[in-house]
C-alpha cells in the first residue's frame, strides 16, 4: 500500500513568500518516491518586528483552513533566519492542530544550495535584494556574506541598484560621467534633486533601490560604460565570495566542484553571469557557473530529506513528534 503525506514548503523573506503543497508518495517495493504539486501561491512577506516562526505558523494554519487539507510536514526557508530565531519546536507546537508532525527550517542560503546543487559538493551564489554565498564539501560548510545592506550583501540587487543611483547623482553633479541610467532613474524615482528625499522617506527603500539593479544590468548589456563597470564590480564581488566560501571548506583551486546560483538577477542577466564566470574562473582555475537543478521552492521542499550524515544537515533546524513536546 502506498503511503502518502502532504508537505507544505514555504520560501520567503520581507518582500514576499511562496507556498507549495505537494503530495509525497513513498515508493512501493523499494521503488522511487513520487512527488506531485497540488497547489502554489504567493503571499506578502514576513515582518521583522514580530517572531518569524509565529508568522510562519499562522500562514500554515491559514493555508490548511483555506485548502481544507491535512498537512503532515512543513519545510521553511527564510532570508535572515538566525540560529536564535529558528525555533522548530515552537513551529511544530503551533501547527499540530492542522496535523503537522514534522518541521524543518533553514536559512535561504541552505535551501538555495539544495535548489541549485542538490547535495553535491560545490558553492551557490544566492542573489536577490541581498546576497549570500554557501559552499559545501563532503565534510564542511562555509557561509560568506549575507550581512544585510548596511554591512554587506556585496554584489546583490541592492548593491547594484545603490551603485547605479550613485552614478546617476554623480552625473547630475558633474562628479562623474554621463550615463544612460539617468533617464530611467528619473522616470521611476523623480527628479535628481528630489530623489534622495523620496527614497529616504519610503519604508520600502531597500527593495526600491534593489529594483533598480535590473535597469543597471540591462544598460550594461546595451553598452553603457558606467553601468558595465558597475556590473563588472558586482560580478567580481560575487566571485570573491564564492571563492572564499569554497576555500573555507578545504577546496583547492583546480579541484572539481559544482558552482551555481539562485535568484532572478543572475538567471535573466547574461552579461552579469558572463562576468561572474570570468572572475570566478580566474580565481578558481576554471570553475564557472552551471545552471541550477531547480528553483528555490524545490530546495525548500528537500530540507526534510537531507541525510543526517551530510554537512548541510547541521544547518537545518528540525523537530518532529518524537523529538519535541508539542503541547508544552
Amino acid at each position: 500500500m502506498t503511503h502518502i503525506r502532504h508537505r507544505l514548503a514555504i520560501d520567503g523573506g520581507q518582500t514576499g513568500i511562496r507556498l507549495r503543497l505537494t503530495e509525497e508518495a513513498a515508493g512501493e517495493a523499494g521503488g522511487p518516491a513520487r512527488s506531485r504539486v497540488l497547489a502554489e501561491l504567493d503571499e506578502p512577506g514576513v515582518l521583522t518586528d514580530r517572531s518569524v516562526v509565529d508568522q510562519v505558523a499562522e500562514r500554515v494554519v491559514a493555508f490548511a483552513a483555506s485548502a481544507a487539507v491535512h498537512i503532515d510536514e512543513v519545510a521553511v526557508g527564510l532570508s535572515g533566519l538566525t540560529p536564535a530565531g529558528a525555533k522548530p519546536d515552537d513551529l511544530l507546537r503551533h501547527t499540530r492542530a492542522v496535523g503537522v508532525d514534522g518541521v524543518a527550517l533553514a536559512h535561504d542560503s541552505v535551501t538555495g544550495y539544495l535548489a541549485a546543487n542538490g547535495t553535491e559538493a560545490g558553492v551557490v551564489l544566492a542573489i536577490g535584494t541581498g546576497s549570500v554565498t554557501l559552499a559545501a564539501s563532503d565534510t564542511r560548510t562555509a557561509k560568506v556574506d549575507g550581512w544585510g545592506y548596511l554591512l554587506g550583501d556585496a554584489g546583490s540587487g541592492f548593491w547594484l541598484g545603490r551603485a547605479g543611483l550613485d552614478a546617476v547623482m554623480r552625473a547630475y553633479d558633474g562628479r562623474g560621467p554621463a550615463t544612460a541610467l539617468s533617464t530611467p532613474a528619473v522616470d521611476v524615482f523623480g527628479p535628481e534633486d528630489e530623489m534622495y528625499m523620496r527614497l529616504q522617506g519610503d519604508t520600502r527603500r531597500v527593495s526600491l533601490v534593489a529594483s533598480f539593479a535590473r535597469t543597471v544590468v540591462e544598460a550594461a548589456a546595451a553598452g553603457d560604460a558606467v553601468a558595465l563597470a558597475i556590473t563588472q564590480g558586482a560580478a567580481e564581488e560575487l566571485a570573491v565570495s564564492g571563492t572564499s566560501a569554497l576555500s573555507r571548506t578545504g577546496w583547492m583551486p583546480g579541484s572539481p566542484a559544482r558552482a551555481s546560483w539562485v535568484g532572478s538577477l543572475l538567471t535573466h542577466s547574461a552579461v552579469l553571469r558572463a562576468h561572474v564566470d570570468e572572475y570566478l574562473a580566474a580565481r578558481t582555475g576554471g570553475l564557472t557557473l552551471e545552471h541550477p537543478f531547480g528553483g528555490p521552492l524545490d530546495g525548500v521542499s528537500t530540507l526534510l530529506d537531507v541525510a543526517g550524515s551530510h554537512p548541510l544537515h547541521a544547518l537545518i533546524h528540525t523537530a518532529n513528534i518524537g523529538t519535541a513536546d508539542p503541547v508544552r
